[in-house]
């Protein structure tokens, strides 16, 4: 089976990932990925979510010596020593030495300053020159300021940490050996960092992370530092994605909805949590979904899936299951989603960001409607340049007016 996602040809301009319609949910099937490893695509909401919380079913193992090749391009994900691809009680005790940070209750406490972040930069943006660069005024602007004070790193060269994000989630944008060197100099950037809380330690995120690691006992330090460069990585790419992404829609497609948003930020929370199920952070070019890999035989959707067997849950298709979510997302964009979506992931990989990503962008959304209103692209939406060649996928440059 071949699965295209209703993505366009290659040499076609490339529409917004809003545009895309997710694949019909079915029972699992079998396809390949780009490797020519076969794979189960699961599609369903209750298969994916199963997929996702299955002990029998991990990120391990992808990585165990018999383990099929699964993806062509190095990046940062396929990096074993990363959370990301740690399993059971190890994974628990390398996740607790961070997770206290990234309860709903820590990131309320977060919620002021954070807002005085992004009416800072809102401001800026509405005393700039028309027409404004959006994505460096404020998409990256905002999750970067933020993740960079909470980790402490005031001081960070904005343009290195994008170099080493962009190349740590290449696919085709890059060389092999490009990606692989940004790849080393982000991790010497993370041993350094760490080594460096651990002389001096302070109220920051990194300095609670090492000493929670140095009380345990038993977390590696290559994990403490693959940790470190994970939250500087993850803590502004995806946000910034997802904000981008957001405000093509609203701003070409509903911009009723736009001038709504600054009504409350109750609203802009249901609008922010409905544009994260239903618009995807990239077009699936690599990977049909999440990987994981059977340790044990185990039934999904009435399908026996083999102990090695890969699968791939389709978040994209999962979030607009018709048996779940009934009706054109767009039509409900003001009402919170008929239940909980899997963009932030489930079970024991759960994305540690997903209430600072939330918060952020519902804050951003409802406080840049209502200081500008009238706010519009200043080009043709055809003429959106795009950062391709990645993992996920954004506006490049997004100039507006009002």
């Amino acid at each position: 089976m071949s699965l295209d996602h209703s993505d366009p040809p290659a040499a076609a301009p490339l529409v917004p990932l809003h545009c895309l319609r997710a694949a019909p949910a079915g029972p699992p099937v079998r396809t390949t990925l780009l490797t020519g490893t076969p794979v189960w695509w699961i599609s369903r909401h209750a298969d994916a979510r199963q997929v996702l919380t299955d002990p029998r079913l991990d990120r391990s193992s992808l990585y165990a010596e018999d383990a099929p090749a699964v993806t062509p391009y190095p990046n940062i994900l396929d990096t074993p020593e990363s959370l990301l691809n740690v399993d059971g009680p190890h994974h628990q005790r390398v996740r607790r030495t961070v997770q206290r940070a990234f309860t709903p209750r820590a990131i309320a406490r977060w919620r002021p300053w954070v807002a005085t972040v992004v009416e800072e930069l809102v401001e800026q943006v509405a005393a700039a020159e028309q027409p404004v660069e959006l994505v460096t005024a404020f998409t990256r602007e905002l999750p970067v300021a933020v993740i960079c004070r909470l980790l402490g790193l005031d001081g960070l060269d904005r343009k290195r940490l994008s170099h080493w994000s962009e190349h740590a989630l290449a696919t085709t944008a890059f060389a092999p050996e490009a990606v692989q060197a940004a790849i080393l100099e982000f991790a010497v950037f993370g041993t350094e960092l760490v080594a460096e809380r651990r002389r001096n330690p302070g109220e920051d995120l990194v300095s609670s992370l090492v000493r929670a690691a140095d009380e345990d006992g038993e977390v590696p330090e290559d994990q403490v530092v693959m940790l470190t460069v994970g939250l500087v990585l993850a803590g502004h790419e995806t946000t910034m994605t997802t904000l981008g992404n957001a405000l093509v829609y609203l701003l070409t497609e509903d911009r009723e909805a736009w001038r709504e948003l600054a009504g409350s930020e109750e609203q802009a929370a249901a609008v922010a949590e409905q544009l994260l199920r239903a618009v995807p952070l990239g077009d699936a070019t690599v990977t049909p979904g999440l990987l994981r890999r059977a340790v044990a035989d185990v039934e999904i959707g009435g399908v026996l899936i083999r102990a090695g067997d890969v699968v791939a849950a389709d978040v994209f298709a999962a979030n607009h299951d018709p048996a779940v979510y009934p009706g054109a997302w767009q039509e409900s964009l003001f009402a919170p989603p008929d239940a909980p979506h899997l963009t932030f992931g489930a079970g024991p990989h759960h994305c540690l960001g997903a209430w600072l990503a939330r918060m952020e962008l519902e804050l951003a959304l409802h406080r840049l409607a209502g200081r500008l209103p009238g706010l519009r692209l200043a080009v043709p939406v055809e003429e959106i340049a795009w950062r391709t060649g990645l993992l996920t996928r954004s506006p490049q440059s997004l100039p507006v007016a009002w």
